[in-house]
């Protein structure tokens, strides 16, 4: 008899996806079987077609576009499944938790699912209050939604599906909005899940340091195809043997192992990573090495400056940000980590002059920002990237929104009236962002990544002298977020100044200069990147947890390749 895992949920035969007015698919000739009960992990680069194979999943969301081969679900074609079983079975989680939540109150959204598909009351209060128990919600349990970080909302919509009890549970890139430490624990959730209940899982997700080494089955795709297959350290070796740049989106002691000569048994988690480091070692004295800090001091010559700064939403409400001092010097990278709700994106909103602080002041240049008018601002002095990239998007084509910025109207299908010195600068900024082939999609089809992609492209159009971006890596494959971290360097180097809100911490770690720590509404420490990552335990890269208690100032994946080779 075979065992539940290996029965067929879903089957995938030969299918292939065209979006409206697209040669090229999204999806070409694939072809996969997720099993029952497993714990399926899909990745790959931005834009691969992860996002639009999911949709398939679940036919009431899935895209407007051309179909061709086979989805079958239990064993039937998808398309015969009907629209109550699909509810009931079929959970899919967003990446932008806001997106899904459908009514005012926690206790309200808990049972919503189950008030539409019909339940009756006493079996709506045993699953809602079982469900808040499960998940921990008691506490929150009668409060409106919008009082809840990001962290508590898309564990509410977890809960929420999860109370219908659903055989399958689908998220894509579901802690994308998340801080690291909310991140890790929703995953752990959706681990337990599958561990404790059997639900079949098919996740989507860049941060796949917390997820791979519990996947039954990585699946990486490329270009709408399969490119590999298989258990995680299949899938690692297969991929640096293949030279691909998905092996950049690998756990970093997958990476680490892999550019070190040796024979031992490839490590998939930290802890592995930390056993694996000592047996490597074992027998090398003064193995312990300090990595200096490679990066210049910048000179003192504030650009940014934050004095006294107090900000609340409401005249009644709490201060949201609290006497906050900040200066950032011309030329630097200075990022900005913490929880969610804690006033990153605030001061960043009030640093752009979205919003204005009740008290203290904020100079730009050594000009009080009250002082400059829009123009002046936003056209050559400040550029602005938004969490939400969609709220930059306003027209129907890439290439029409990027002409628009600089002015240039569409006359005809394929005139644009601008002076051939702007029309050569749009042309070389979507050469840069890679966003060429993408020219004739509209914007809301492109997948996360490339929606950031574009409004970077819309906002280095401007030629800012100062760059704030709110969450620039959020969505982006690893390969594009080493390219990123490139270009904001050269950026840097030409005396850009970049101000940045960020989860991220290995490309924090990686490519800015200075790091501050906000908590509840002000800095609690700001440092040179190397000091401090190396001096936390939980606001830290996995490669520091990994190997700082043999180069305890190694931070990033690099450092501790490059002590290893001193040692070796």
């Amino acid at each position: 008899m075979k065992n539940q895992t290996e029965k067929r949920i879903y089957q995938i035969e030969n299918f292939s996806f065209y979006y409206p007015e697209c040669e090229t698919p999204a999806i070409a000739e694939l072809s996969m079987n997720i099993k029952e009960g497993a714990f399926h992990v899909l990745c790959g680069p931005s834009g691969c077609g992860k996002s639009t194979l999911l949709r398939q999943l679940k036919p009431t969301i899935k895209p407007h576009g051309t179909a061709k081969g086979i989805i079958r679900y239990d064993g039937a074609p998808i398309g015969e499944l009907g629209a109550r079983r699909e509810s009931s079975e079929i959970g899919y989680v967003l990446q932008n938790p806001d997106n899904q939540i459908v009514t005012d109150k926690v206790w309200h959204e808990l049972a919503f699912g189950l008030e539409s598909l019909g339940y009756d009351t006493q079996t709506i209060r045993l699953r809602v209050a079982e469900m808040a128990s499960y998940f921990g919600i008691e506490s929150w349990f009668r409060k409106d939604v919008s009082e809840l970080s990001g962290g508590q909302k898309q564990l509410l919509n977890l809960a929420s599906i999860m109370a219908m009890h659903p055989k399958v549970l689908i998220l894509d890139e579901p802690t994308a909005q998340l801080d690291p430490i909310a991140a890790s624990d929703f995953l752990e959730t959706v681990r337990k899940l599958n561990r404790d209940l059997g639900t079949t899982i098919i996740i989507t997700e860049h941060r796949l340091q917390d997820i791979i080494p519990y996947a039954d089955r990585v699946f990486v795709m490329e270009e709408g195809k399969i490119l590999c297959q298989g258990s995680p350290r299949d899938v690692g070796s297969s991929l640096k043997k293949q030279h691909s740049g998905s092996f950049l989106a690998m756990p970093i002691p997958m990476q680490i192992y892999s550019e070190v000569d040796n024979v031992l048994e490839c490590p998939l988690t930290v802890n592995e990573g930390r056993a694996w480091l000592d047996a490597l070692l074992d027998g090398c004295e003064n193995a312990k090495m300090v990595v200096q800090d490679e990066k210049e001091d910048k000179k003192t010559d504030p650009i940014i400056e934050v004095k006294d700064v107090w900000f609340r939403y409401e005249k009644d409400g709490p201060d949201v940000v609290k006497n906050l001092n900040l200066t950032v010097n011309r030329g630097e990278f200075y990022a900005i980590l913490g929880g969610n709700g804690t006033g990153k994106s605030t001061t960043l909103s009030l640093i752009s002059h979205l919003r204005t602080p009740y008290r203290g002041k904020i100079l730009i240049e050594g000009r009080n920002i009250r002082k400059y008018s829009e123009m002046e601002l936003y056209r050559g002095l400040m550029g602005v990237l938004p969490q939400s990239p969609q709220a930059m998007f306003l027209k129907k084509t890439v290439k029409e929104d990027l002409y628009a910025m600089l002015g240039g109207q569409r006359e005809n299908a394929k005139e644009y009236d601008l002076p051939m010195e702007k029309s050569k600068a749009i042309e070389g900024i979507a050469s840069l962002t890679r966003l060429t082939p993408l020219y004739h999609r509209h914007p809301y089809d492109l997948s996360g990544g490339e929606q950031q992609r574009l409004a970077l492209a819309k906002v280095l159009l401007l030629r800012p002298k100062i760059l704030l971006l709110d969450e620039p890596t959020k969505g982006l494959d690893a390969e594009y977020k080493k390219f990123l971290g490139e270009l904001l360097g050269k950026l840097v180097s030409k005396g850009i100044t970049i101000l940045m809100v960020s989860h991220d911490m290995e490309f924090v770690a990686e490519y800015a200069d200075r790091v501050g720590l906000f908590f509840e509404g002000n800095l609690v420490t700001q440092r040179k990147t190397a000091q401090f990552f190396a001096g936390n335990n939980f606001y830290t890269t996995a490669a520091n947890r990994m190997a700082r208690h043999v180069f305890p100032e190694a931070v990033t994946g690099k450092d501790v390749i490059a002590c290893l080779k001193k040692n070796s």
